[in-house]
């Protein structure tokens, strides 16, 4: 089913449809990003929304997101655009560098209009979960420290049995628990089913600002191993966020064993110049280490009867396509106004958010899987890095930015949208 199929103008329902799909229960697995963001559209849409996070509580810090083309729009329709900018790292750029320090490459955060390299919105992960969690914790549910355990769905609805011991029954189920997804797991099959590794891992965790950073991005890398080491500044000047990339074409490391994961970083790390081996002096004591296989995942689709998938857990692009945020702003967008326009019928609410979102996510992750070609080590097996420098990347890249469409809805419910908004723009006739 194509998009153009949907490209019909949705109509006021009568009162009778109105009743039937008024108050629809939806329960979102994690409270990340994309779990947060689809609460806020799915609450301006009239459904009761419930978020469950494994997690005790919102995790702080984290990689530096950034929001791009249609993705700024979203915020900006969320009515977020000014708390979100208030929270963004201010980075002025990025300097790639050499071992003693000295600039090779310049890359500025109004390039391109501010889409570029380093966007002009970005922003730590934790710092936008807690933006979204801010503006949608008085209208939505929050669960924290709990997770699905159990779900058995029919032709009305889904039982969910949670670990903690609950048991209650939700009209829709989705599913934005990330790269990992329990729930993706539970309802589709195995992750080795849909994980697609790109024969990176990517680190990160906070350390003090000793190294005289200056809201300037700074990299390191190793031409011969194809190793990177990064220090990025963070909005608090006092501390800064370390990066490394290495290659690895196996990766049998269990991504919640940190002890593990810190032995491998060291060990990969090794002999690597530049300021590496300051940074490492702080992995022990660090309170946010993270370490994951750069990976994508790939599925044919995103939805099975009254459960979906959003964000990372239906099609995540790896953070080397730098839009992984996006796609879950959008996504959270499309899914909600197209669960709606349909009434909150399922079938027909998740085959329409798929086939609009499914071209603007190739193209992210075909941008992904390039970036991470272009960082593996020369060899003469290996594949040639691409040629950036042709139309058919800068036409690739506005695809992967703007390469979307987002419906104005109108005539969907919408209790929220700011004054003027084309959202609550009446139906045309």
């Amino acid at each position: 089913m194509s998009v153009d199929d949907f490209k019909q103008d949705h109509t006021i329902r009568t009162g009778e449809q109105r009743a039937r799909a008024s108050a629809p229960r939806v329960l979102v697995a994690g409270a990340s990003i994309a779990g947060p963001a689809l609460a806020h559209w799915l609450r301006r849409r009239g459904a009761e929304v419930t978020v469950v996070e494994r997690a005790p509580e919102l995790r702080p810090g984290g990689q530096a997101v950034d929001a791009r083309g249609v993705a700024k729009e979203v915020i900006g329709r969320m009515g977020l655009d000014a708390a979100v900018r208030a929270e963004c790292t201010d980075t002025a750029g990025a300097h790639t560098v050499d071992a003693d320090g000295q600039v090779l490459e310049t890359f500025r955060a109004d390039d391109d209009g501010g889409d570029g390299f380093i966007a002009d919105i970005e922003i730590l992960r934790g710092d936008l979960s807690r933006v979204l969690y801010d503006d949608t914790r008085d209208g939505v549910e929050y669960v924290f420290g709990d997770r699905i355990a159990g779900l058995a769905q029919d032709a009305d609805g889904v039982d969910v049995v949670f670990a903690g011991g609950d048991r209650r029954r939700f009209d829709l189920v989705v599913g934005a628990d990330g790269l990992h997804s329990a729930l993706r797991a539970m309802v589709f099959g195995p992750h080795v089913r849909f994980l697609r590794h790109l024969g990176h891992v990517l680190a990160f965790y906070s350390v003090p600002n000793e190294f005289g950073l200056d809201r300037w991005l700074l990299e390191y890398r190793d031409q011969e191993s194809g190793r990177s080491a990064l220090l990025r500044p963070v909005q608090d000047a006092t501390r800064a966020m370390a990066m490394f990339y290495f290659g690895s074409a196996d990766f049998d490391v269990d991504y919640r064993d940190i002890a593990a994961q810190k032995v491998l970083l060291r060990g990969r790390m090794a002999g690597l110049g530049w300021l590496t081996p300051d940074i490492l002096a702080y992995l022990d004591d660090t309170p946010d280490f993270y370490l994951d296989q750069v990976a994508q995942v790939v599925m044919d689709r995103w939805s099975s009867g009254r459960v979906g998938l959003l964000g990372d857990a239906a099609f995540s692009s790896s953070p080397m396509s730098g839009q992984g945020t996006g796609l879950a702003l959008v996504g959270a967008y499309l899914l909600a106004g197209e669960l709606a326009a349909a009434g909150w019928e399922p079938e027909a609410g998740f085959a329409r958010y798929e086939a609009r979102m499914r071209p603007f996510v190739e193209a992210n992750q075909e941008i992904g899987r390039l970036n991470a070609r272009s960082r593996d080590v020369p060899g003469p097996d290996a594949e040639p890095s691409p040629d950036f420098a042709g139309e058919w990347f800068t036409e690739l890249v506005g695809r992967a930015i703007n390469g979307v469409e987002l419906p104005d809805y109108a005539g969907v419910p919408d209790s929220a949208a700011p004054a003027g908004s084309p959202i609550t723009s009446p139906v045309k006739p």
